[in-house]
């Protein structure tokens, strides 16, 4: 993930059951002034949001799109507690039906 133009706050919670940090957030800032790239390995979910009206971002996956092998986690998930710095206004429809996250017993 790439910011072009302006800048982003970009969130990452792991979902990886294996790690140590399964289950928690980080959040970072990208600008394209910073001219930064983020390597996101697979198991970890991603958001974003726009911090400036200008805002355009690049990214690569590594493989194809397959629409019906995407999932997802809700920007509130409580699971989470994920802290966004400006009032969340627009999210995709998809992206509201998302169940809240559950964490398998051990």
């Amino acid at each position: 993930v790439q910011c072009l133009s302006g800048r982003i706050r970009v969130v990452l919670a792991d979902l990886r059951p294996d790690q140590r940090t399964y289950g928690e957030w980080q959040g970072l800032e990208l600008s394209a002034g910073r001219r930064q790239q983020l390597y996101i390995p697979e198991g970890i979910a991603f958001g974003l949001q726009t911090l400036t009206n200008d805002v355009e971002v690049g990214y690569m996956n590594s493989e194809f799109h397959a629409p019906d092998a995407v999932g997802g986690i809700r920007y509130d998930d409580p699971a989470f507690g994920i802290v966004w710095p400006l009032p969340v206004k627009d999210v995709l429809p998809r992206d509201l039906r998302w169940p809240l996250f559950r964490r398998d017993a051990d």
